[in-house]
């Protein structure tokens, strides 16, 4: 077997009997595997019955902590009414769901596409089919609660949509499983200040818990399959994923909120994009949202070369 170096030289590959890379030796595939369906059968959740979707929206309650709303601490924040404020918050909150449903159909494809060849038998075959089954729960509670709060479904502009169809596609394997990391890491970042926040709806407080819960395993899953990828990769699989997961980046930090948001609670669209582009804290909220990924991309060798460029011009590394 093939090991990867420590940081700083990590496209040298050295004869070892175990895979290891700058975090150090990489744990069994079925041992991983094993360990995360054990937690699915201890830790699994039905939307549909643990959540009360006939109780009444709450009123005084927000749909998403004001400090993760995009416009916070802006000129034109202050300017907002708290029911405007609130009203964003609302719309806002339907617009991360939206995007998560489209990055949740794209991830069950590449999950689908990673396990094709490997055997039916294994544990790590048998992981990858419960997480699918996960996320298929996920986006249908994602959709109702976005029904449920009133407020439009947001899609991605349609070039990213069609962009995606390029990713589900032709993505490789450690591409894949970057793209998963940065779809999933940050969301889960918000969503764990939100479920213990007693001033947010408590239909999405419970809807972030279970998916932060669940949500856990996935990252440990592709993590650990992302560190095996970047050790086993052919080098030209390897550059090639730290330039797609750069753009990969660019493109989420574009999509993360719909700015048709904005017209639909009154606001003129373009002056909010730039506020929210000129924001400090908007910034600070999502760096801090992406630091322990971009800390363990950096560890595993994913933001060497010219991606580290698209990463900083995404606005998620400093």
């Amino acid at each position: 077997m093939t090991t990867a170096p420590v940081r700083g030289s990590r496209d040298t590959v050295m004869n070892d009997p175990v895979l290891r890379d700058a975090l150090g030796p990489l744990k069994d595939r079925e041992q991983i595997a094993k360990r995360l369906l054990e937690s699915s059968a201890r830790h699994s959740f039905d939307p549909d019955k643990e959540l009360d979707w006939e109780a009444p929206v709450e009123e005084g309650k927000w749909f998403w902590p004001p400090e993760l709303v995009s416009l916070y601490d802006t000129p034109l924040w202050r300017r907002m009414s708290e029911e405007q404020r609130m009203e964003l918050a609302r719309h806002e909150a339907a617009s991360l769901a939206s995007l998560g449903i489209w990055f949740e159909i794209i991830l069950m494809q590449l999950l689908v596409r990673h396990i094709y060849d490997k055997s039916v038998v294994s544990d790590h075959v048998r992981y990858a089919l419960t997480e699918i089954a996960d996320e298929c729960r996920h986006s249908k509670m994602f959709a109702r609660m976005i029904k449920k709060g009133g407020a439009p479904a947001y899609p991605v502009p349609r070039v990213y949509h069609n962009m995606a169809r390029v990713l589900k596609t032709a993505s490789t394997t450690p591409g894949s499983f970057a793209a998963t990391l940065l779809g999933e890491e940050i969301l889960d970042w918000m969503q764990r200040l939100t479920f213990p926040d007693e001033r947010v709806q408590t239909l999405v407080r419970g809807v972030t818990r279970i998916h932060v819960i669940e949500e856990a395993r996935h990252v440990r899953y592709a993590r650990e399959e992302l560190r095996r990828q970047m050790v086993t990769a052919p080098r030209w699989e390897r550059g090639f994923t730290r330039l797609t997961s750069g753009h990969s980046a660019r493109v989420f930090s574009v999509c993360f909120v719909n700015p048709q948001v904005y017209e639909n609670v009154g606001l003129d669209r373009r002056e909010a994009v730039e506020q929210v582009k000129a924001s400090g804290h908007r910034r600070d909220v999502m760096q801090s949202g992406a630091r322990k990924l971009t800390d363990f991309l950096d560890d595993i060798g994913v933001l060497n070369g010219p991606g580290r460029a698209l990463w900083r011009s995404s606005g998620l590394l400093a």
